[in-house]
């Protein structure tokens, strides 16, 4: 089996031969990536490893073939998905739909994928990318704390920094979607982070995905702030047992009580129905 650090070579290191990963998914000399899959209430979700995930973004980098959508799903994206089937679309429209809440990672092992054994939580997928420091150009889009967030990550990880564009302007007019097309095109970057937070980013990435010849889109939302220190992220403890949930309701309340309070019993339920078999969401 491949350490982290082999599955992480360059496409000249691996001297373009096919990697196959713990997952079982297989790196191709060239070309597209067959990833595994389950549903959830009608989402398509991809119960890879971070790891493995770090090694699939790399492949799609080197091959600059198509933008790739890279979507991070937890309980709250497939709820609102429920009463907006365009988000639904958007969602199943990605290259890649991490299982970014705990409840995905229990799904997952649920549905026979045994090597899930932690989310791919998106703040940590920022953060394993950023670490590859000025292996890969980064275009920060979306966030108001976007030019503080990449003067902090050049300085922490020493990343090449394509550009930003801070601007979170929603709806976003067609003529604004012009000028930020120019822009990440002319900065070249080989991922666009974006922090418009949930539902948003979903849309804007799928909309923007055939504007644009970038390798990778991310959506991320509070990792913007978490990694730029204008939010605080619960202990590593919370995290792992489930409960960040309460730990962000409790310090956004306003904000988020809905999310927690109403969607995810509503979430609990459906989820019920359809693993006894008296629902289909497909």
């Amino acid at each position: 089996m491949l350490s982290v650090a082999e599955m992480g070579r360059n496409e000249a290191d691996m001297g373009k031969q096919a990697v196959t990963l713990p997952s079982g998914v297989v790196i191709p000399e060239s070309g597209e990536v067959t990833l595994p899959s389950f549903e959830v209430l009608g989402i398509r979700v991809n119960p890879l490893q971070i790891p493995d995930i770090l090694v699939v973004i790399d492949h799609w980098i080197q091959e600059r073939k198509g933008c790739h959508v890279v979507v991070q799903t937890g309980m709250h994206g497939v709820s609102e998905s429920l009463h907006k089937p365009e988000l639904r679309e958007q969602i199943n429209r990605a290259a890649l739909n991490n299982m970014d809440g705990t409840p995905m990672k229990w799904l997952a092992r649920l549905h026979g994928f045994k090597f899930a054994k932690r989310r791919a939580y998106g703040p940590e997928v920022m953060e394993m990318l950023l670490k590859q420091g000025p292996k890969y150009s980064h275009f920060f889009y979306g966030n108001s704390i976007s030019d503080k967030l990449a003067e902090k990550c050049v300085q922490q990880y020493g990343i090449r920094l394509a550009g930003t564009y801070p601007s979170p302007e929603w709806p976003v007019p067609e003529e604004e979607r012009q000028n930020i097309a120019r822009a990440i095109e002319a900065a070249k970057p080989d991922i666009v982070w974006c922090g418009l937070g949930g539902v948003r980013q979903e849309s804007w990435m799928d909309d923007f995905q055939p504007r644009l010849t970038v390798p990778v889109l991310i959506g991320v939302g509070a990792a913007f702030d978490f990694h730029a220190g204008t939010l605080k992220q619960a202990p590593v403890w919370v995290q792992e047992n489930g409960l960040e949930w309460l730990h962000r309701l409790g310090r956004e309340p306003l904000r988020l009580w809905r999310r927690y309070l109403v969607n995810g019993p509503v979430f609990l339920w459906n989820v019920g129905l359809e693993l006894t078999g008296l629902k289909k969401f497909s």
